[in-house]
Protein backbone atom coordinates (compact mmCIF):
# COMPACT_ATOMS: atom_id res chain seq x y z
CA UNK A 1 0.00 0.00 0.00
CA UNK A 2 1.53 3.22 -1.48
CA UNK A 3 0.88 6.51 0.63
CA UNK A 4 -1.37 8.84 -1.15
CA UNK A 5 -1.29 12.42 -1.02
CA UNK A 6 -2.70 15.73 -2.63
CA UNK A 7 -0.11 17.06 -4.96
CA UNK A 8 -1.99 20.10 -6.69
CA UNK A 9 -5.62 21.91 -6.06
CA UNK A 10 -8.28 23.87 -8.26
CA UNK A 11 -10.69 25.73 -8.11
CA UNK A 12 -13.61 27.73 -10.32
CA UNK A 13 -16.01 30.18 -9.06
CA UNK A 14 -18.62 32.03 -11.52
CA UNK A 15 -17.60 35.96 -11.52
CA UNK A 16 -21.42 36.44 -10.88
CA UNK A 17 -21.86 37.57 -7.27
CA UNK A 18 -25.10 38.18 -4.98
CA UNK A 19 -24.91 40.00 -2.34
CA UNK A 20 -27.54 39.78 0.77
CA UNK A 21 -28.41 43.08 -0.26
CA UNK A 22 -29.31 41.57 -3.61
CA UNK A 23 -31.31 39.45 -1.95
CA UNK A 24 -33.41 42.06 0.33
CA UNK A 25 -34.92 42.91 -3.17
CA UNK A 26 -36.26 39.45 -4.01
CA UNK A 27 -37.21 38.18 -0.40
CA UNK A 28 -38.38 38.82 2.83
CA UNK A 29 -34.67 38.61 4.46
CA UNK A 30 -32.08 41.65 5.51
CA UNK A 31 -28.16 41.52 5.29
CA UNK A 32 -27.82 42.10 9.01
CA UNK A 33 -30.40 38.57 9.71
CA UNK A 34 -28.37 37.01 7.45
CA UNK A 35 -25.20 37.56 8.92
CA UNK A 36 -26.06 37.10 11.98
CA UNK A 37 -27.61 33.34 11.44
CA UNK A 38 -25.16 31.87 8.80
CA UNK A 39 -22.04 34.39 8.14
CA UNK A 40 -22.58 34.46 4.66
CA UNK A 41 -22.53 37.81 2.71
CA UNK A 42 -22.37 37.44 -1.00
CA UNK A 43 -22.79 33.96 -3.19
CA UNK A 44 -21.28 33.31 -6.46
CA UNK A 45 -23.94 32.32 -9.29
CA UNK A 46 -23.41 30.60 -12.56
CA UNK A 47 -24.24 31.95 -15.78
CA UNK A 48 -27.42 30.64 -17.23
CA UNK A 49 -25.70 28.79 -19.96
CA UNK A 50 -22.95 27.47 -17.74
CA UNK A 51 -23.76 23.62 -16.61
CA UNK A 52 -22.35 21.54 -13.82
CA UNK A 53 -19.99 19.99 -16.32
CA UNK A 54 -18.31 23.60 -17.31
CA UNK A 55 -18.00 24.50 -13.77
CA UNK A 56 -16.24 20.93 -13.33
CA UNK A 57 -13.59 21.02 -16.39
CA UNK A 58 -13.01 24.43 -15.58
CA UNK A 59 -11.54 23.69 -11.76
CA UNK A 60 -9.93 20.25 -13.13
CA UNK A 61 -7.89 22.62 -15.78
CA UNK A 62 -6.98 24.68 -12.69
CA UNK A 63 -5.74 21.56 -10.65
CA UNK A 64 -3.85 20.39 -13.92
CA UNK A 65 -2.31 23.61 -14.35
CA UNK A 66 -0.84 23.60 -10.82
CA UNK A 67 0.61 19.86 -11.36
CA UNK A 68 3.31 18.06 -12.99
CA UNK A 69 0.61 15.82 -14.91
CA UNK A 70 -1.24 16.60 -17.99
CA UNK A 71 -4.39 15.33 -18.83
CA UNK A 72 -3.65 12.64 -20.96
CA UNK A 73 -1.18 11.13 -17.72
CA UNK A 74 -4.72 11.14 -15.73
CA UNK A 75 -6.27 7.18 -15.01
CA UNK A 76 -9.14 8.07 -13.23
CA UNK A 77 -11.72 10.53 -12.79
CA UNK A 78 -14.39 11.18 -9.77
CA UNK A 79 -16.39 14.14 -9.65
CA UNK A 80 -18.24 14.12 -6.56
CA UNK A 81 -22.03 16.44 -7.63
CA UNK A 82 -26.08 16.01 -6.72
CA UNK A 83 -26.49 18.83 -9.40
CA UNK A 84 -25.59 16.77 -12.49
CA UNK A 85 -26.45 18.22 -16.02
CA UNK A 86 -28.40 15.23 -16.55
CA UNK A 87 -29.05 11.65 -14.86
CA UNK A 88 -27.01 10.36 -17.46
CA UNK A 89 -24.21 10.47 -19.46
CA UNK A 90 -22.22 11.26 -16.18
CA UNK A 91 -20.51 14.99 -15.17
CA UNK A 92 -17.30 12.67 -14.96
CA UNK A 93 -17.65 11.34 -18.13
CA UNK A 94 -17.91 14.55 -19.77
CA UNK A 95 -15.10 15.73 -18.23
CA UNK A 96 -13.21 13.84 -19.52
CA UNK A 97 -14.11 14.22 -22.84
CA UNK A 98 -13.50 18.37 -22.27
CA UNK A 99 -10.08 17.75 -21.39
CA UNK A 100 -8.85 14.71 -22.88
CA UNK A 101 -8.01 12.61 -20.54
CA UNK A 102 -8.65 9.16 -22.96
CA UNK A 103 -6.57 6.80 -20.75
CA UNK A 104 -9.08 7.60 -17.26
CA UNK A 105 -12.38 6.05 -16.63
CA UNK A 106 -14.79 8.24 -14.72
CA UNK A 107 -17.99 8.15 -12.87
CA UNK A 108 -19.76 10.52 -10.66
CA UNK A 109 -20.47 10.03 -6.54
CA UNK A 110 -23.61 11.81 -4.82
CA UNK A 111 -22.97 12.44 -1.07
CA UNK A 112 -24.15 15.79 -1.70
CA UNK A 113 -21.83 18.19 0.11
CA UNK A 114 -19.99 15.32 1.86
CA UNK A 115 -19.17 14.41 -1.83
CA UNK A 116 -15.43 15.83 -1.84
CA UNK A 117 -14.23 14.07 0.99
CA UNK A 118 -16.37 10.36 -0.49
CA UNK A 119 -14.88 10.85 -3.52
CA UNK A 120 -11.49 11.50 -2.62
CA UNK A 121 -11.66 8.26 -0.35
CA UNK A 122 -12.54 6.08 -2.75
CA UNK A 123 -9.78 7.47 -4.99
CA UNK A 124 -7.32 7.29 -2.63
CA UNK A 125 -8.18 3.44 -2.36
CA UNK A 126 -7.51 2.70 -5.92
CA UNK A 127 -4.05 4.17 -6.11
CA UNK A 128 -3.08 2.34 -2.36
CA UNK A 129 -3.82 -0.79 -3.85
CA UNK A 130 -1.95 0.11 -7.43
CA UNK A 131 -5.02 -0.39 -9.87
CA UNK A 132 -4.18 3.60 -10.85
CA UNK A 133 -0.88 5.72 -10.92
CA UNK A 134 -2.75 8.82 -9.97
CA UNK A 135 -6.63 10.28 -9.97
CA UNK A 136 -8.21 13.62 -10.45
CA UNK A 137 -11.03 14.48 -7.68
CA UNK A 138 -13.52 16.91 -8.51
CA UNK A 139 -16.40 18.73 -6.78
CA UNK A 140 -19.20 20.82 -8.47
CA UNK A 141 -22.05 22.31 -8.12
CA UNK A 142 -24.82 24.53 -9.52
CA UNK A 143 -26.99 24.45 -6.31
CA UNK A 144 -29.06 27.74 -7.02
CA UNK A 145 -30.54 25.81 -9.74
CA UNK A 146 -32.48 23.32 -6.72
CA UNK A 147 -33.17 26.45 -4.79
CA UNK A 148 -36.48 27.83 -4.12
CA UNK A 149 -35.85 31.63 -4.46
CA UNK A 150 -39.13 32.55 -2.42
CA UNK A 151 -37.78 30.47 0.98
CA UNK A 152 -35.67 32.65 2.42
CA UNK A 153 -34.39 30.02 4.96
CA UNK A 154 -32.69 28.09 1.89
CA UNK A 155 -31.84 30.47 -1.06
CA UNK A 156 -29.83 32.72 1.61
CA UNK A 157 -27.45 29.96 2.05
CA UNK A 158 -26.58 28.05 -0.99
CA UNK A 159 -23.77 29.44 -3.99
CA UNK A 160 -22.20 27.53 -7.45
CA UNK A 161 -18.81 26.46 -7.62
CA UNK A 162 -15.62 23.96 -8.24
CA UNK A 163 -13.05 22.45 -6.78
CA UNK A 164 -10.84 19.47 -7.42
CA UNK A 165 -7.31 18.29 -6.77
CA UNK A 166 -4.86 15.71 -8.31
CA UNK A 167 -4.16 12.45 -6.37
CA UNK A 168 -1.02 10.59 -6.58
CA UNK A 169 1.52 8.41 -4.77
CA UNK A 170 4.06 10.97 -2.45
CA UNK A 171 6.71 9.93 -0.13
CA UNK A 172 5.64 11.89 2.86
CA UNK A 173 3.07 12.31 4.35
CA UNK A 174 -0.20 11.94 2.32
CA UNK A 175 -3.43 11.18 3.57
CA UNK A 176 -2.97 9.63 6.91
CA UNK A 177 -6.72 8.40 7.75
CA UNK A 178 -10.09 8.19 6.57
CA UNK A 179 -13.44 8.56 8.04
CA UNK A 180 -17.39 7.71 6.79
CA UNK A 181 -20.44 7.48 8.12
CA UNK A 182 -23.76 7.53 7.02
CA UNK A 183 -27.48 8.12 9.04
CA UNK A 184 -30.22 7.04 6.60
CA UNK A 185 -32.85 7.18 9.55
CA UNK A 186 -32.17 11.00 9.14
CA UNK A 187 -32.85 11.15 5.43
CA UNK A 188 -35.93 13.31 5.67
CA UNK A 189 -34.09 16.08 7.05
CA UNK A 190 -32.92 17.43 3.45
CA UNK A 191 -33.68 16.41 0.17
CA UNK A 192 -35.09 17.32 -3.09
CA UNK A 193 -37.72 14.60 -3.54
CA UNK A 194 -40.42 15.26 -6.00
CA UNK A 195 -43.82 15.49 -4.92
CA UNK A 196 -45.14 12.36 -7.05
CA UNK A 197 -43.66 9.70 -8.62
CA UNK A 198 -42.46 10.61 -12.08
CA UNK A 199 -44.88 8.35 -14.51
CA UNK A 200 -45.64 8.26 -18.00
CA UNK A 201 -49.06 6.35 -17.57
CA UNK A 202 -50.44 9.05 -15.02
CA UNK A 203 -52.00 12.30 -17.40
CA UNK A 204 -52.21 14.10 -13.82
CA UNK A 205 -48.98 13.82 -13.14
CA UNK A 206 -46.96 17.05 -14.39
CA UNK A 207 -43.66 15.83 -15.16
CA UNK A 208 -42.10 19.49 -15.73
CA UNK A 209 -42.63 20.47 -11.80
CA UNK A 210 -39.42 20.68 -10.74
CA UNK A 211 -38.99 19.58 -6.96
CA UNK A 212 -36.56 22.30 -4.68
CA UNK A 213 -34.48 21.55 -1.55
CA UNK A 214 -36.50 21.23 1.30
CA UNK A 215 -34.67 21.45 4.72
CA UNK A 216 -35.43 21.03 8.44
CA UNK A 217 -32.47 23.50 9.61
CA UNK A 218 -33.10 23.25 13.46
CA UNK A 219 -32.80 19.74 13.59
CA UNK A 220 -29.77 19.57 10.85
CA UNK A 221 -27.80 21.68 13.27
CA UNK A 222 -28.06 19.53 16.17
CA UNK A 223 -26.97 16.74 13.64
CA UNK A 224 -24.24 18.98 11.91
CA UNK A 225 -22.44 19.62 15.08
CA UNK A 226 -21.83 16.51 16.84
CA UNK A 227 -21.69 14.36 13.56
CA UNK A 228 -18.32 16.57 12.46
CA UNK A 229 -16.91 16.85 15.61
CA UNK A 230 -16.86 13.17 16.57
CA UNK A 231 -16.05 12.38 12.71
CA UNK A 232 -12.57 15.08 13.13
CA UNK A 233 -12.20 13.14 16.48
CA UNK A 234 -11.97 9.64 15.22
CA UNK A 235 -9.87 10.49 12.21
CA UNK A 236 -7.34 11.73 14.37
CA UNK A 237 -7.22 9.25 16.43
CA UNK A 238 -6.86 6.82 13.49
CA UNK A 239 -3.97 8.75 12.35
CA UNK A 240 -2.25 8.19 16.05
CA UNK A 241 -2.49 11.94 16.00
CA UNK A 242 -3.74 14.16 19.02
CA UNK A 243 -5.93 17.11 18.21
CA UNK A 244 -3.79 19.95 19.38
CA UNK A 245 -1.39 18.88 16.89
CA UNK A 246 -3.81 20.05 13.89
CA UNK A 247 -2.53 22.75 12.29
CA UNK A 248 -5.46 23.74 10.23
CA UNK A 249 -9.20 22.53 9.91
CA UNK A 250 -10.54 22.91 6.58
CA UNK A 251 -14.49 22.42 7.75
CA UNK A 252 -17.64 22.27 4.78
CA UNK A 253 -18.77 25.90 4.90
CA UNK A 254 -22.15 25.31 5.41
CA UNK A 255 -23.14 27.66 8.53
CA UNK A 256 -20.63 29.75 10.67
CA UNK A 257 -22.38 28.94 13.85
CA UNK A 258 -22.29 25.48 12.98
CA UNK A 259 -18.60 25.85 12.57
CA UNK A 260 -18.32 27.48 15.67
CA UNK A 261 -20.02 25.05 17.74
CA UNK A 262 -18.00 22.27 15.75
CA UNK A 263 -14.74 23.69 17.25
CA UNK A 264 -15.76 24.45 21.03
CA UNK A 265 -17.30 20.75 21.07
CA UNK A 266 -14.12 19.02 20.01
CA UNK A 267 -11.54 21.19 21.72
CA UNK A 268 -10.34 22.94 18.81
CA UNK A 269 -9.24 26.53 18.92
CA UNK A 270 -11.46 28.73 16.06
CA UNK A 271 -8.89 30.05 14.92
CA UNK A 272 -7.17 27.02 13.75
CA UNK A 273 -10.31 26.93 11.07
CA UNK A 274 -10.54 27.87 7.91
CA UNK A 275 -13.64 29.57 6.96
CA UNK A 276 -14.60 31.38 3.65
CA UNK A 277 -18.25 31.22 3.81
CA UNK A 278 -18.46 34.69 4.00
CA UNK A 279 -17.37 35.10 0.17
CA UNK A 280 -19.30 32.21 -1.45
CA UNK A 281 -21.83 30.60 1.32
CA UNK A 282 -22.57 26.47 0.93
CA UNK A 283 -21.11 25.26 -2.05
CA UNK A 284 -22.05 21.59 -1.46
CA UNK A 285 -19.83 19.26 -2.24
CA UNK A 286 -17.02 21.98 -3.04
CA UNK A 287 -17.19 23.82 -0.15
CA UNK A 288 -14.34 22.00 1.49
CA UNK A 289 -11.85 21.49 -1.53
CA UNK A 290 -12.70 25.27 -2.45
CA UNK A 291 -11.44 25.92 1.35
CA UNK A 292 -8.84 24.04 1.21
CA UNK A 293 -7.39 25.63 -1.99
CA UNK A 294 -7.39 28.97 -0.43
CA UNK A 295 -6.20 27.69 2.44
CA UNK A 296 -3.03 26.62 0.96
CA UNK A 297 -3.09 29.53 -1.52
CA UNK A 298 -3.07 32.29 1.70
CA UNK A 299 -0.36 30.12 3.30
CA UNK A 300 -2.51 28.88 5.72
CA UNK A 301 -1.72 25.49 5.54
CA UNK A 302 2.37 24.67 4.64
CA UNK A 303 4.23 21.57 3.80
CA UNK A 304 4.31 19.21 6.54
CA UNK A 305 1.85 20.60 8.35
CA UNK A 306 -1.47 18.44 9.38
CA UNK A 307 -4.60 19.59 8.61
CA UNK A 308 -8.24 18.21 9.10
CA UNK A 309 -10.82 17.90 6.54
CA UNK A 310 -14.44 17.15 7.70
CA UNK A 311 -17.81 17.57 6.27
CA UNK A 312 -22.07 16.90 6.74
CA UNK A 313 -24.49 16.50 4.34
CA UNK A 314 -27.65 15.66 3.19
CA UNK A 315 -27.99 11.80 3.94
CA UNK A 316 -27.15 12.18 6.39
CA UNK A 317 -23.40 11.51 5.65
CA UNK A 318 -20.07 12.85 7.26
CA UNK A 319 -16.16 12.52 6.92
CA UNK A 320 -13.04 13.63 7.88
CA UNK A 321 -9.81 12.80 6.90
CA UNK A 322 -6.61 13.56 8.16
CA UNK A 323 -3.77 14.97 5.62
CA UNK A 324 -0.10 15.86 6.36
CA UNK A 325 0.70 18.21 3.77
CA UNK A 326 3.20 17.44 1.20
CA UNK A 327 4.35 20.19 -0.69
Amino acid sequence: MVKVGIVALGKYLPPKKMTNFDLEKIVDTSDEWIMARTGIKERRISALEEKTSDIAVKAALDALRNSSLKAEDIEAIFVATVTPDSNFPSVACLVQKAIGAKKAFAYDISAACSGFLYAMTTAKQFIATGMVKNALVIAADRFTTIIDWKDRNTCVLFGDGGGACVLAPVKEGGILSDYLISDGECASLMGVVPDKVRTPFDPSVDAAKLPYVVMNGQELFKKAVPGMAEAVDIAAEKAGIPLDQIKCVVPHQANDRIIASVAKRAGIDKEKFFINIDKYGNISAASVVVALCEAVETGRIKKGDRVGLVVFGAGLVAAANIVEWSY
